[in-house]
């Protein structure tokens, strides 16, 4: 009923059962949300809501870097994580929530060298860590702030931070088990390296970005045995490469074995090339060819040639690696500067050689180039092949390659010594494939994935060259070079560590470290003793937080799921995996779940130069946590996402619809005792049964969507029932009953039961996604309906499958059917001014369709209501069809007078003498109201 309507006589809107409740329309989220986050620490709630002796249910958090404020990718995944949560513990769990950080590594040291500039050059390395530290725990502040804003609950007094002495002692507890295992060794191999950083870095620390590179075909010629091989004076291997500055480190030749190959005369000499490249590449080169001699791979092994530019010979090899897809089908090689060109070269035993240092600088064995940083030397290199005459063809040409993550700087292949875990050839890659056969994984293709990367993976580079990080705890006999490692030497760092920290290892001396006593015990009191000076791969350190984090908390492995960015297949699912293998022989996780990118609203990648990010805390002050937490819940995550201002606005649509739905239930509750007043289910009118059924039927599906993690599918129920079930058919429908009945009547009391019912519902099932709201909610429901302080210390909510009724359902999915072609013949005579609301209207119904003959079994006033309409009669009349076969429809204005209580017109408008202007019903109540018969 409008407020503003004017009633003479009588001022019967105070006669009706009005909403009274401060649960306001006007969320005002921004403003609320802190004043409940302040209330929740005030009392324990997450403390309290840990379910203490029940099950576990142990969703691990991967750590976020402490090097920036939070992006919307990060509020994403820390919301998807909340939401399970609070809904296991509603289920009863014990389910704690550890935040993590990781606050090692490159990116902080590169940010605090560039900070101090040349300050660092005179700075010792506990100074440079000492500034690493307090510039980490300084963003795990700020990020920790940012990630309570959204309404986490969690252990947030006491997160794990990699960088704390308890965690990277366990860390080194693991290092230890790894290394005792066998699968910890130092080798000299080609790794990424980072010329800018100057440090190894593991493939998940490689992006790729487009750049420009040459593409050359050189001639090498052949030495006298292979040229007698052939039966020719002279003869040169045609070789492809699109690294010139690797040429000084050329040592042979690659051909396939089985690959036939050609000896072809050409205005450029006699060249070797794979005979079904050779059209493409004479093509290329511009030149004619004659076939001469036909040859296998296999046939030129152990023969050499000259290096086009430096003193020495190379020896041509076998390789089945070799491809026919581009190039010539000869592979120059280098092995200080390739996986496969080192893997295949080691059977021939001709040696590594990498003529680059730390900074990309060639050396002294690369001759006239000593100096040059090798993107140079390739430019001075090909002007010398090309004045030579061993260049035959040249270009230009972009392509996709390795950068650094954090320089954003291209990396080279680069032999050095370095730490590795042995993923080739040992059991870790078969042992890893058998246990993930046992992982879920939620979207099922990241099992394929992560099993493709498993089955292609190299060793692990595990050590870095810099100083912020966990130092690899070894130590060497400083005259042989040979490692010097005892298990109690081990076990003496570990304790030092869970003290003192890793800053232990700059701070003593590796004799001071180890201690007198060992060094009695051992024999080492007169060995020269250096430590190891690399730390380890900040990858290793959250990689083992399945054990730094659960072990001490005392919390069970595996952890039962693990939620990440689909990036962590490459990343932290690996290394927590191999990690955990190479330990203890097991799988971190029981449960994978993985989530995509956030894009802007057109799909495209958010960046500061197109303008188009959004961040967490610009939507939190406009609109609330809450609608950025159900944006969360509405989206498809297993999928790249979008996020916009329109889908923002969107969201606090379907936000208004839940509120105003929960507002309208309590608002008709305020005289109602759930306990002393609700009706049996038995007694219930019809509808009412129904919006049971509904109620029951959400239960089920809503906790589907949970077990399922399916939160879009969870949302679109939740938002559906709200907007559609309860507000535009149901609620809707008995507003009449709950304004206009007498307080205590059965009809009245029924749906006040309902509207009981569904709030209990409502506000558990959306109290994982919309925490804020939920709270708002409990704090005004009657008392008699909450058992906890806090929602969030609820129980979730109780299955009755007694309320489930079928037939009912159909029955009345037929009403609204009806029901929606009814409402257009209304608006038809509204948009034509015929009438204004709809009880203005009366309805015509002629039905000779069997599966709507059951309304005839109504009353016409009980159909009227239905269709809040003054009238409803069934006729026999030809009435113009409805688009349901077998229903004529027609709408005229409703006969009598309109009762000035409740609106509906009738015959009978002021046969009462007491109460001139108000239908019988209405009369009726109102004496009942003033305490008459």
């Amino acid at each position: 009923m409008s407020e503003n309507q004017n009633i003479e006589k009588v001022d019967y809107a105070k006669t009706l059962n009005l909403p009274k409740t401060s649960f306001k329309m006007k969320a005002n989220l921004a403003q609320k949300e802190p004043l409940t986050l302040r209330d929740w620490t005030k009392s324990n709630i997450y403390e309290k809501s840990l379910r203490e002796g029940h099950p576990f249910f142990i969703l691990h958090d991967g750590p976020p870097y402490a090097n920036g404020n939070i992006h919307i990718g990060h509020a994403m995944n820390k919301v998807l994580k909340d939401i399970i949560l609070k809904y296991k513990r509603l289920r009863g769990y014990d389910a704690p929530y550890i935040p993590g950080w990781d606050t090692h590594g490159l990116p902080i040291e590169w940010k605090i060298m560039e900070e101090l500039g040349e300050k660092a050059k005179a700075m010792t390395p506990l100074q440079i860590r000492q500034e690493c530290k307090k510039y980490a725990l300084k963003w795990v502040e700020k990020q920790k702030k940012e990630f309570v804003r959204l309404g986490i609950l969690g252990n947030w007094d006491n997160p794990y931070v990699t960088l704390k002495p308890e965690f990277e002692a366990e860390q080194l507890k693991v290092f230890k088990e790894i290394y005792e295992n066998g699968y910890i060794y130092k080798g000299l191999k080609p790794v990424y390296w980072s010329p800018t950083t100057e440090t190894a870095l593991a493939e998940a620390e490689i992006e790729y970005k487009d750049v420009t590179s040459h593409s050359i075909y050189v001639k090498f010629e052949g030495e006298k045995d292979l040229a007698d091989k052939l039966g020719v004076d002279k003869a040169s291997i045609l070789i492809w490469t699109t690294t010139p500055w690797t040429l000084p480190a050329n040592l042979g030749v690659f051909l396939h074995p089985e690959f036939d190959y050609g000896l072809y005369k050409t205005e450029k000499g006699n060249l070797i090339v794979a005979k079904k490249l050779a059209e493409d590449v004479f093509k290329t080169l511009d030149l004619s060819y004659e076939l001469l001699k036909e040859f296998k791979g296999t046939d030129l092994e152990y023969t050499h040639y000259k290096h086009p530019f430096l003193d020495r010979k190379g020896l041509v090899m076998n390789a089945d690696y070799v491809t026919v897809d581009a190039g010539t089908g000869a592979v120059h090689t280098a092995p200080g500067h390739g996986a496969d060109d080192y893997n295949y070269s080691l059977k021939y035993n001709i040696g590594i050689l990498s003529p680059v240092d730390d900074k990309g600088h060639m050396t002294k064995e690369a001759g006239k180039y000593e100096g040059m940083f090798y993107a140079k030397a390739s430019k001075a290199i090909v002007e010398d092949l090309t004045e030579s005459g061993h260049m035959l063809y040249h270009t230009t040409f972009v392509h996709s390659y390795p950068h650094d993550w954090r320089s954003k700087k291209p990396v080279i292949f680069r032999a050095t010594e370095q730490w590795f875990i042995s993923v080739d050839e040992s059991d870790i890659r078969q042992n890893a494939l058998d246990v993930l056969k046992k992982v879920e994984f939620v979207p099922e293709w990241g099992k394929n994935r992560i099993n493709a990367m498993i089955e292609t993976r190299p060793d692990w580079t595990i050590s870095r060259q810099r100083v912020w990080g966990v130092p690899i705890p070894l130590f060497y006999n400083k005259e042989t070079n040979e490692v010097i490692y005892d298990s109690k030497i081990m076990d003496r760092v570990i304790e030092l560590v869970k003290k003192e920290g890793t800053d232990i290892w700059w701070k003593y001396e590796a004799k001071e470290i180890i201690g007198e006593e060992l060094l009695e015990k051992l024999n080492l009191k007169d060995v020269e003793i250096r430590k190891e000076r690399s730390i380890m791969d900040v990858w290793f350190d959250s990689g083992v937080s399945h054990r730094g984090v659960l072990a001490p908390r005392n919390l069970p492995r595996p952890a039962d799921l693990y939620l990440e960015g689909s990036d962590q297949h490459r990343g932290w699912f690996q290394s927590s995996l191999l990690t955990s293998i190479a330990s203890t022989k097991d799988a971190p996780y029981k449960r994978v779940l993985t989530h995509g990118f956030v894009m802007d609203g057109q799909g495209r990648k958010m960046s500061k130069s197109l303008g188009n990010t959004i961040v967490p805390k610009d939507i939190i002050e406009k609109y609330g946590a809450d609608i950025l937490r159900l944006w969360v819940s509405s989206v498809d995550y297993r999928e790249d996402v979008r996020i916009s201002e329109n889908i923002l606005q969107q969201m606090s649509d379907a936000y208004r619809r839940i509120r105003n739905t929960a507002r309208f239930l309590m608002g008709n509750l305020n005289d109602f005792d759930y306990k002393t007043e609700k009706v049996d289910y038995n007694d219930m009118f019809e509808i009412d049964k129904w919006a049971m059924h509904k109620l029951e039927e959400l239960k089920e599906k809503t906790t589907e969507y949970y077990d399922k993690y399916e939160f879009y599918n969870l949302f679109q129920e939740i938002t559906y029932f709200c907007s559609i079930e309860m507000s535009s058919f149901y609620l809707d429908i008995v507003k009449d009953r709950l304004y206009c009945e007498a307080p205590k009547s059965l009809t009245r009391r029924s749906a006040q039961t309902v509207l009981t019912e569904v709030l209990k519902v409502l506000v558990r099932i959306i109290s994982p996604v919309l925490s804020f709201t939920a709270e708002e909610i409990w704090e005004r429901i009657p008392a008699s309906l909450k058992d906890e302080e806090s929602v969030h210390l609820s129980s979730w909510i109780e299955p009755n499958p007694a309320y489930k009724n079928e037939e009912l359902a159909k029955k009345w999915e037929k009403i609204a059917h009806l029901r929606k072609e009814v409402n257009k013949k209304i608006e038809s005579l509204r948009q034509e001014g015929l009438i204004g609301h709809s009880l203005d209207a009366r309805i015509l119904l002629n039905i000779t369709n069997d599966d709507y003959s059951f309304l005839k079994d109504y009353t016409e006033d009980e159909v009227s209501d239905l269709f809040i309409v003054s009238q409803v009669k069934f006729v026999n009349d030809s009435l113009e069809e409805s688009e349901i076969s077998g229903i004529g429809i027609a709408v005229e204005k409703a006969s009598g007078e309109k009762c000035e209580r409740c609106w509906k017109y009738g015959e009978e408008i002021g046969h009462d003498h007491n109460h001139s202007d108000v239908c019988p019903r209405c009369a009726k109540v109102l004496d009942e109201l003033k305490g008459k018969n």
